[in-house]
Parts: structure tokens; sequence; C-alpha cells
């Protein structure tokens, strides 16, 4: 009895951490982390960007004159639109940082959204039911029969805290995959001035979108397990719960791992 309780218990507290862990932004996971990459982006990739931005527009201007006839048939229109051109892409470096940042304030807001819809389904109170259950099958057991279902129980709860570690490590390997987008950002924002090369610009905000969104499929992942597990708590036999949530728990863990290629092939991000 004890074991069922532990284990249904590691079930709620494995939620409660995935839709915690899913909802931070950069900034919230780890200020230490997020301010070292920051100072990364603004003191090593900025001026880098810079250089690009500087051959990208040399690239346009000859690009122009080349078109306009060597400067044959060019109007004051020319300039201007030069002009413009080099201000939106220093303009689209200055803000490099915000822009990210606001992609992941929306996933957040996704995310949060999400959370408290899926909340009040995401918690398992099983106590009663177990009790119930053990107790009108415990008197038709023999002793053998007890003490597998006490393997069993062992082994399910083993299996389910090492697939929690497992997740943990996803959730952490999200993160980190995060951070080094945004570490290099300005590199990417500094192609868009560019019809060529924008689609290097254009790939990377797919790629923050798509790791922005994998917090909502998360979050999905977690609920409709969640619902499962908590139907399948009150089946009549024990050995039957017990295995079908390990399977769930199994299957819950390789859907986790595959958010992140379903959200990169939802936004086209590659």
């Amino acid at each position: 009895m004890d074991n069922l309780t532990t284990m249904f218990t590691d079930v709620n507290d494995k939620v409660g951490t995935i839709a915690g862990e899913v909802g931070r932004t950069p900034s919230s996971w780890n200020s230490g982390v997020f301010s070292m990459i920051e100072n990364l982006s603004e003191n090593v990739m900025i001026p880098i960007a810079g250089m690009i931005i500087s051959a990208i527009l040399c690239y346009e201007l000859i690009t122009m004159v080349m078109d306009k006839n060597n400067m044959h048939e060019v109007g004051s229109e020319f300039f201007f639109r030069y002009l413009i051109k080099a201000c939106i892409a220093v303009l689209l470096l200055s803000y490099t940082f915000d822009i990210t940042m606001a992609i992941f304030d929306v996933g957040n807001h996704i995310v949060t959204r999400a959370g408290g819809i899926v909340s009040g389904s995401t918690t398992i109170d099983v106590t009663d039911t177990l009790k119930t259950m053990f107790d009108s099958q415990i008197d038709t057991m023999g002793i053998g029969e007890l003490i597998g279902l006490g393997i069993e129980t062992m082994i399910v709860s083993l299996c389910m805290k090492i697939i929690s570690l497992l997740i943990t490590v996803m959730l952490f390997g999200r993160m980190i995959e995060i951070y080094l987008y945004i570490s290099v950002a300005p590199v990417p924002f500094a192609t868009f001035s560019n019809r060529e090369w924008g689609g290097i610009g254009n790939n990377y905000i797919k790629g923050l979108c798509s790791l922005a969104f994998q917090g909502f499929f998360i979050m999905v992942c977690v609920a409709i397990y969640a619902v499962l597990v908590s139907g399948i708590a009150v089946a009549d036999n024990l050995h039957t719960a017990l295995w079908s949530v390990a399977a769930y728990t199994v299957v819950l863990c390789f859907s986790l791992f595959k958010t992140g290629s379903l959200a990169k092939s939802i936004w086209n991000a590659h």
C-alpha cells in the first residue's frame, strides 16, 4: 500500500515539476546563466554581427549599382531606399535581445494559460481508491502473489523514478538549447537586410518560435498523461493498473522527447 501511494505521489510531483519548469522564461530559469549569455551576446556576437551588416550593405550597394546600369539610371529614391535599409538593419541589431525575449514571453504566456486550463486534471487523488482496491483484493491473494505484487510495485516505482530523471534531463536540455540560441542571436539578425542571406535570419526566428511553443506541447503531453493515469487508477486489477501506469509513463517520456522535432516541423525550422 505504501509503494502504491508513493508511486502515484511521484506522478503528481512529476507533473507539477514539468509544468513549473516549462513555464519559466530564460531570464527566470537561472539569472546567473542568463546574465552570462546576455554579456556574451552583447560583447562577443554584436561586433561580429556589425561586420556582417557592413559586408551585406557593401554587397547591396554593389548590386544596386550594377542593376542601375552602373549609376546611369540612378534616381533619388535609390539612396533613400539604401539608407532606410541600413537604418532598419542597425535598429534590428540594437533590439535583438529584446525581440528574442519577446518571443519567449509570448511562449510563456501560452504555457501559463494552458497550465491554468489543465491544472484541474493533472492532480491525481487516488488514495481512497487504492485503499478500496487493496482491501477488496488482498483477502483473495496468497503469500506468493502478495510477494509478487510487492516486487511489481517496487519495480514500477523504480522505473518511474528513472523516467522522471530522463524527463528532467530533457527539460534541462531544452533550456540549454534555448540559451545557445540566444547567445548567437545578433549574427542571424544581421542577415535580415539582404534577400539572399535573409533565409538565415528567417530560419533562426522559426527555431526560436519552435522552442517557445515546445513548452505548450509539453503541457499537452503532461495533461493527457495525467488524465490517462487517473483513469487507470480505478482499474479492477492491481497488476493491470501497475503496468498500465508504467507503460503510460514510458509513452510520456517518449512523447516529451518528440515535442522538439514536432515543434520544428510545424514551424518548418531546420
